[in-house]
């Protein structure tokens, strides 16, 4: 089957869930800034903080390691794991006004 016949593939649509802005709470406010802004872009803040100020556990890069700023988000966590900073961040965004 040459490229010219094969199917065209759907290009992925985003959620809008996801792009709907969203206000952060003081404490998150901190960290990403307090205006509205979409969920993705919380993440991407997020990990940009986290990357700027070397977080990552250097033994094992799944792990977070809480500043000052970061440990207030994640309830006085020390150290948490990427998949539960989503849970614990979520905590701290609510809906735009």
């Amino acid at each position: 089957m040459s490229t010219e016949e094969q199917p065209e593939k759907k290009k992925r649509k985003p959620n809008p869930a996801l792009m709907k802005p969203v206000q952060p709470d003081e404490l998150l406010a901190v960290i990403v800034g307090s205006d509205p802004i979409p969920r993705s872009e919380i993440t991407k803040k997020l990990w940009d903080y986290i990357k700027g100020k070397d977080l990552q556990d250097p033994n094992k890069r799944t792990n977070i390691l809480a500043d000052d700023a970061l440990k207030a988000v994640f309830g006085g966590k020390e150290c948490v794991t990427m998949f539960e900073m989503t849970k614990l961040v979520s905590q701290h965004i609510l809906p735009a006004k």
